[in-house]
Protein backbone atom coordinates (compact mmCIF):
# COMPACT_ATOMS: atom_id res chain seq x y z
CA UNK A 1 0.00 0.00 0.00
CA UNK A 2 2.79 2.45 0.87
CA UNK A 3 4.48 2.13 -2.57
CA UNK A 4 1.13 2.90 -4.19
CA UNK A 5 0.87 6.01 -2.03
CA UNK A 6 4.35 6.98 -3.21
CA UNK A 7 3.25 6.53 -6.82
CA UNK A 8 0.17 8.65 -6.15
CA UNK A 9 2.34 11.34 -4.54
CA UNK A 10 4.48 11.48 -7.69
CA UNK A 11 1.37 11.91 -9.83
CA UNK A 12 0.11 14.68 -7.55
CA UNK A 13 3.51 16.40 -7.69
CA UNK A 14 3.28 16.33 -11.50
CA UNK A 15 -0.21 17.86 -11.45
CA UNK A 16 0.95 20.62 -9.09
CA UNK A 17 4.05 21.24 -11.23
CA UNK A 18 1.85 21.75 -14.30
CA UNK A 19 -0.27 24.21 -12.32
CA UNK A 20 2.85 25.99 -11.07
CA UNK A 21 4.27 26.20 -14.59
CA UNK A 22 1.19 27.52 -16.38
CA UNK A 23 -0.90 29.72 -14.08
CA UNK A 24 1.83 32.02 -12.65
CA UNK A 25 3.42 32.42 -16.07
CA UNK A 26 0.13 33.49 -17.63
CA UNK A 27 -0.59 35.66 -14.60
CA UNK A 28 2.74 37.46 -14.99
CA UNK A 29 1.95 38.08 -18.65
CA UNK A 30 -1.49 39.50 -17.83
CA UNK A 31 -0.54 41.26 -14.60
CA UNK A 32 -2.91 39.10 -12.56
CA UNK A 33 -1.63 39.23 -8.97
CA UNK A 34 -3.76 36.31 -7.77
CA UNK A 35 -2.43 33.98 -10.46
CA UNK A 36 1.15 35.08 -9.85
CA UNK A 37 0.73 34.53 -6.11
CA UNK A 38 -0.11 30.88 -6.76
CA UNK A 39 3.55 30.13 -7.59
CA UNK A 40 4.79 30.12 -4.00
CA UNK A 41 2.19 27.78 -2.43
CA UNK A 42 2.39 25.50 -5.47
CA UNK A 43 6.17 25.15 -5.06
CA UNK A 44 5.72 24.27 -1.40
CA UNK A 45 2.93 21.77 -2.12
CA UNK A 46 5.05 20.09 -4.78
CA UNK A 47 7.82 19.62 -2.21
CA UNK A 48 5.37 18.05 0.24
CA UNK A 49 4.24 15.40 -2.25
CA UNK A 50 7.76 14.65 -3.47
CA UNK A 51 8.92 14.29 0.13
CA UNK A 52 6.07 11.81 0.66
CA UNK A 53 7.16 9.83 -2.41
CA UNK A 54 10.76 9.84 -1.20
CA UNK A 55 9.66 8.71 2.26
CA UNK A 56 7.59 5.91 0.75
CA UNK A 57 10.54 4.56 -1.24
CA UNK A 58 12.83 4.95 1.79
CA UNK A 59 10.34 2.90 3.82
CA UNK A 60 10.42 0.15 1.19
CA UNK A 61 14.21 -0.06 1.41
CA UNK A 62 14.36 0.08 5.20
CA UNK A 63 11.70 -2.62 5.64
CA UNK A 64 13.11 -4.83 2.84
CA UNK A 65 9.93 -4.67 0.76
CA UNK A 66 11.16 -6.80 -2.13
CA UNK A 67 7.78 -6.67 -3.82
CA UNK A 68 9.02 -3.29 -5.14
CA UNK A 69 11.12 -4.18 -8.17
CA UNK A 70 13.58 -1.34 -7.63
CA UNK A 71 14.23 -2.45 -4.04
CA UNK A 72 14.64 -6.09 -5.06
CA UNK A 73 17.18 -5.13 -7.72
CA UNK A 74 19.33 -2.89 -5.53
CA UNK A 75 19.17 -4.13 -1.94
CA UNK A 76 18.97 -7.21 0.25
CA UNK A 77 18.30 -8.01 3.88
CA UNK A 78 22.01 -8.46 4.67
CA UNK A 79 22.95 -4.89 3.77
CA UNK A 80 23.67 -2.53 6.69
CA UNK A 81 20.93 0.04 7.27
CA UNK A 82 23.07 2.94 5.98
CA UNK A 83 23.56 1.18 2.64
CA UNK A 84 19.90 0.14 2.44
CA UNK A 85 18.95 3.81 2.71
CA UNK A 86 21.63 5.07 0.34
CA UNK A 87 20.75 2.30 -2.13
CA UNK A 88 17.69 4.42 -2.82
CA UNK A 89 19.85 6.64 -5.04
CA UNK A 90 22.21 3.85 -6.05
CA UNK A 91 20.54 3.27 -9.42
CA UNK A 92 18.64 5.12 -12.13
CA UNK A 93 15.07 5.38 -10.82
CA UNK A 94 16.01 6.41 -7.28
CA UNK A 95 18.56 8.92 -8.55
CA UNK A 96 15.83 10.59 -10.58
CA UNK A 97 13.60 10.76 -7.51
CA UNK A 98 16.39 12.31 -5.44
CA UNK A 99 17.09 14.77 -8.25
CA UNK A 100 13.50 15.98 -8.56
CA UNK A 101 13.12 16.12 -4.76
CA UNK A 102 16.15 18.41 -4.52
CA UNK A 103 14.74 20.53 -7.34
CA UNK A 104 11.57 20.94 -5.26
CA UNK A 105 13.68 21.86 -2.22
CA UNK A 106 15.42 24.60 -4.19
CA UNK A 107 12.07 25.84 -5.56
CA UNK A 108 10.63 25.96 -2.07
CA UNK A 109 13.69 27.84 -0.81
CA UNK A 110 13.28 30.40 -3.59
CA UNK A 111 9.62 30.79 -2.67
CA UNK A 112 10.56 31.72 0.89
CA UNK A 113 13.68 33.81 0.20
CA UNK A 114 12.37 35.97 -2.64
CA UNK A 115 9.93 38.21 -0.81
CA UNK A 116 11.93 41.31 -1.71
CA UNK A 117 11.81 40.61 -5.44
CA UNK A 118 9.09 41.70 -7.89
CA UNK A 119 6.16 39.28 -7.80
CA UNK A 120 6.05 38.89 -11.59
CA UNK A 121 9.73 37.95 -11.66
CA UNK A 122 9.35 35.40 -8.86
CA UNK A 123 6.31 33.91 -10.60
CA UNK A 124 8.35 33.43 -13.79
CA UNK A 125 11.31 31.95 -11.90
CA UNK A 126 9.16 29.38 -10.11
CA UNK A 127 7.26 28.62 -13.32
CA UNK A 128 10.50 27.84 -15.16
CA UNK A 129 11.63 25.60 -12.30
CA UNK A 130 8.27 23.83 -12.48
CA UNK A 131 8.74 23.23 -16.22
CA UNK A 132 12.07 21.53 -15.45
CA UNK A 133 10.33 19.46 -12.77
CA UNK A 134 7.61 18.43 -15.22
CA UNK A 135 10.23 16.98 -17.56
CA UNK A 136 11.80 14.85 -14.82
CA UNK A 137 8.47 13.74 -13.36
CA UNK A 138 7.07 12.72 -16.73
CA UNK A 139 10.22 10.78 -17.54
CA UNK A 140 10.08 9.04 -14.17
CA UNK A 141 6.39 8.14 -14.28
CA UNK A 142 6.45 6.95 -17.89
CA UNK A 143 9.79 5.15 -18.18
CA UNK A 144 11.52 4.95 -14.77
CA UNK A 145 8.92 4.47 -12.06
CA UNK A 146 10.65 3.39 -8.82
CA UNK A 147 7.39 2.05 -7.35
CA UNK A 148 6.67 -0.75 -9.83
CA UNK A 149 5.77 -4.04 -8.15
CA UNK A 150 7.45 -7.39 -8.76
CA UNK A 151 4.96 -10.20 -8.26
CA UNK A 152 5.46 -12.70 -6.85
CA UNK A 153 8.07 -10.95 -4.68
CA UNK A 154 11.46 -12.67 -4.32
CA UNK A 155 12.45 -14.04 -0.92
CA UNK A 156 15.40 -11.67 -0.86
CA UNK A 157 16.80 -8.92 -3.03
CA UNK A 158 19.80 -8.99 -5.34
CA UNK A 159 22.49 -6.64 -4.07
CA UNK A 160 23.71 -3.10 -4.19
CA UNK A 161 26.58 -2.74 -6.65
CA UNK A 162 29.68 -3.67 -4.57
CA UNK A 163 31.48 -0.60 -5.94
CA UNK A 164 28.81 1.56 -4.27
CA UNK A 165 29.01 -0.12 -0.88
CA UNK A 166 31.11 2.66 0.54
CA UNK A 167 30.44 5.59 2.86
CA UNK A 168 30.95 7.85 -0.16
CA UNK A 169 27.58 6.72 -1.53
CA UNK A 170 25.89 8.05 1.61
CA UNK A 171 27.16 11.63 1.20
CA UNK A 172 28.52 12.05 -2.34
CA UNK A 173 25.39 11.86 -4.55
CA UNK A 174 23.18 14.05 -2.30
CA UNK A 175 25.84 16.77 -2.13
CA UNK A 176 26.67 16.55 -5.83
CA UNK A 177 23.03 16.53 -6.90
CA UNK A 178 22.24 19.46 -4.61
CA UNK A 179 24.94 21.43 -6.39
CA UNK A 180 23.92 20.37 -9.89
CA UNK A 181 20.23 21.01 -9.30
CA UNK A 182 20.99 24.29 -7.56
CA UNK A 183 22.26 25.75 -10.82
CA UNK A 184 18.72 25.40 -12.16
CA UNK A 185 17.91 28.41 -9.95
CA UNK A 186 20.44 30.56 -11.81
CA UNK A 187 19.11 29.21 -15.10
CA UNK A 188 15.53 30.01 -14.07
CA UNK A 189 16.50 33.54 -13.02
CA UNK A 190 18.10 34.07 -16.43
CA UNK A 191 15.08 32.72 -18.35
CA UNK A 192 12.69 34.75 -16.18
CA UNK A 193 14.72 37.86 -16.97
CA UNK A 194 14.54 37.11 -20.69
CA UNK A 195 10.79 36.44 -20.59
CA UNK A 196 10.12 39.64 -18.67
CA UNK A 197 12.51 41.73 -20.75
CA UNK A 198 14.78 42.46 -17.76
CA UNK A 199 18.08 42.32 -19.62
CA UNK A 200 19.96 44.46 -17.12
CA UNK A 201 22.22 43.21 -14.34
CA UNK A 202 19.42 42.97 -11.75
CA UNK A 203 18.59 39.31 -12.39
CA UNK A 204 22.27 38.36 -12.16
CA UNK A 205 22.58 40.19 -8.85
CA UNK A 206 19.50 38.39 -7.53
CA UNK A 207 20.79 35.01 -8.76
CA UNK A 208 24.32 35.44 -7.38
CA UNK A 209 23.68 34.09 -3.81
CA UNK A 210 21.88 31.03 -5.20
CA UNK A 211 24.71 30.35 -7.63
CA UNK A 212 27.33 30.60 -4.91
CA UNK A 213 25.35 28.28 -2.64
CA UNK A 214 24.97 25.71 -5.43
CA UNK A 215 28.69 25.98 -6.16
CA UNK A 216 29.49 25.28 -2.49
CA UNK A 217 27.42 22.08 -2.53
CA UNK A 218 29.00 21.02 -5.81
CA UNK A 219 32.46 21.60 -4.35
CA UNK A 220 31.62 19.51 -1.27
CA UNK A 221 30.28 16.77 -3.52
Amino acid sequence: MIPELGHFALAMALAIAVLQAVVPLVGAQRGNVLWMSLARPAARAQLVFLALAFAALSHAFITNDFSVAYVAANSNSALPLAFRISALWGAHEGSLLLWVLLLAVWSCAVSFASRGLPLAFVARVLAVMAIISIGFLLFMLITSNPFLRELPPPADGADLNPLLQDFGLVIHPPMLYTGYVGFSVAFSFAIAGLIGGHLDSAWARWARPWTLLAWCFLTIG
